[in-house]
């Protein structure tokens, strides 16, 4: 009975931590600072676009108008059955970015004690280690978008080893029922559920049986998957016509510089999942390792030893995945350019907090003093943690408020005076995501995948100011995520505030192309010297005491 009070006043005090977390989300709102990268400047705005679209339901033939002339699928804005997208449906932005903040974090910390307590660490000597490790899993920075599709991962697994174990029940199935509609098998399960498979077949192989019933949750949970995310099955099934992705191309660093990224993933991580795992984790593995092989403890921690090579091994695939020596086999097999492959170390979060808490473990086994460090070292991660809270990392970033600078644009919309679906419009020094957000039809945008044809016609725009950048024309044409109007003065900077002195000079933009292809207006962080050479017209200066930028309006003429 002890013991029990002892795990539910722990497990409370760890839902303290998470609210607290949390808390800036929820007081501070569109007066908040989060992530930018692959957030504000694109997700966010896509579900508010989305949602105002009138195609949430929109066929697999249907397009999103307000975006690239309504070239872009809204296949592209992914599947109707997500649950992140009927927040913002419903919800003001920050209410629902700040409920699918607390949805995550809070089955991330149940996964992770569920698993560790069930599979991992059994036993109440561990109670403390395992709903530390979950707490400091749950606090990690992870890509909001991506929601459950890494901190999910440890629910799941749970799940899978229940069933495997002979000790499957309607629950488990529940899991791995509910579980799609909230992550993407993109961005992180069919990674996972592939690693599944093998860990099925490895079974199989060992124990010379089939195990039907764990196998059959894998397919079931992978036809799940399919069948929420049918918007992406078609989009790979039926490819009509040549699309953005054609002309990404990864395999091209060569081996020394594969070694060096394979050292740097391993050690610092990366930005999609970032586990902040340098300073204390990596440690701790490490003398937990030296303690196994010193004292020959390879049967009794062969999990733990097991864990601590899949680390590294997923970290050296990451890297491998961009060598050079692949090129042969992409030329041949094409998906394997437009399907990153190299995502096998979104299993990382997993691994590496699993292993930490293995870790403390075997490093608590060495005695009283040794048991204290452990704590120590559970109790600094989670403080390091907070410290990566977004409102104390992003200071120095806009607000959402000034971010999307609604009042601003709203001022440029009424100076217009033209309904929005009148006029297109592109942005230089700012983000598109900005006046998607605020309603203007844009002629650029940030997607990975739309038509080929429609970035090539673009690319006429910023031609001779790519021919006059190498970094922003490789960039441009080995990628095009971003069909921004680039400059070779700015080349990838585009987040102009505008408190900048700076103004853009000589520049070359073929300013009837964007004329044809329905351009009016640019929206410009910056003044440009050479307007009238470019066939722009300043019509205002646009300044708010809300909005991070200055926005110039040029006009076409």
């Amino acid at each position: 009975m002890k013991e029990i009070k002892t795990e539910q006043r722990c497990i409370l005090f760890a839902m303290l931590i998470l609210a607290l977390y949390l808390s800036p989300l929820f007081i501070l709102q569109e007066n908040a600072h989060i992530r930018v990268h692959d957030n504000l400047d694109s997700n966010i705005a896509w579900y508010r676009v989305l949602a105002r679209s009138g195609e949430m339901f929109g066929g697999v033939q249907g397009v999103i108008p307000q975006i690239i002339n309504g070239m872009l699928s809204r296949n592209a804005f992914g599947t109707e059955f997500s649950i992140i997208v009927w927040l913002h449906y419903f919800f003001p932005t920050m209410i629902a970015y700040g409920l699918s903040q607390a949805l995550t974090r809070f089955v991330a910390f149940f996964g992770m004690y569920l698993l560790l307590k069930k599979h991992l660490l059994p036993g109440e000597k561990w109670v403390i280690i395992n709903i530390m490790a979950s707490l400091a899993f749950a606090l990690t920075p992870f890509w909001p978008s991506g929601m459950l599709s890494t901190l999910g991962m440890p629910l799941a697994l749970w799940a899978f080893l229940n069933i495997r174990n002979g000790e499957g029940s309607i629950k488990d199935y529940v899991v791995l029922t509910l579980l799609p509609f909230y992550a993407s098998i993109v961005l992180g399960f069919f990674f996972f559920l592939s690693a599944m498979g093998i860990f099925w077949l490895t079974d199989v192989i060992r124990k010379k049986r089939w195990n039907f019933p764990f196998l059959l949750s894998i397919i079931y949970m992978t036809f799940v998957f399919l069948l929420v995310e049918y918007r992406l099955v078609y989009s790979f099934l039926f490819k009509e016509e040549p699309n953005s992705r054609d002309e990404y191309f990864h395999a091209e660093l060569p081996l020394w510089r594969v070694i060096r990224l394979t050292f740097k993933n391993y050690v610092f991580g990366h930005t999609h999942v970032m586990t902040v795992h340098t300073f204390v984790i990596l440690p701790a593995t490490l003398i937990a390792m030296y303690l196994v092989i010193s004292k020959k403890l390879w049967k009794q921690e062969k999990i733990f030893v097991f864990l601590f090579g899949l680390n590294f091994i997923l970290s050296l695939w990451y890297a491998f995945w961009f060598y050079e020596g692949w090129l042969p086999l992409t030329k041949k097999f094409h998906f394997m350019d437009t399907f990153n492959f190299a995502r096998y170390h979104f299993l990382r979060p997993l691994v590496i907090y699993a292993s930490f808490a293995l870790a403390l473990k075997i490093i608590s086994l060495q005695g009283f003093s040794w048991s204290r460090i452990a704590k120590g070292l559970a109790i600094m991660q989670i403080i390091l943690l907070c410290g990566f809270n977004d409102e104390i990392i992003y200071r120095d970033k806009p607000t959402v408020k000034e971010f999307y600078a609604e009042d601003l644009f709203q001022e440029i919309k009424e100076y217009v005076a033209l309904p929005q679906e009148d006029y297109r419009v592109a942005s230089i020094g700012i983000h598109p995501a900005i006046a998607q957000y605020n309603g203007f039809y844009t002629l650029d945008t940030y997607n990975n995948f739309y038509p080929l044809s429609y970035k090539h016609q673009f690319r006429k725009i910023i031609e001779k100011e790519l021919e006059k950048n190498k970094t922003i024309k490789k960039y441009f044409d080995k990628w095009g995520g971003r069909c921004y109007i680039f400059t070779a003065q700015l080349g990838k900077k585009y987040m102009i505030k505008k408190d900048s002195k700076r103004h853009l000079k000589n520049l070359e933009l073929n300013t009837n192309v964007f004329k044809e292809m329905g351009g009016r207006y640019i929206f410009s962080a910056l003044p440009i010297d050479n307007a009238e050479q470019n066939q722009l017209s300043l019509e205002r200066v646009f300044e708010s005491k809300n909005s991070a930028w200055k926005i110039y309006l040029y006009k076409t003429f």
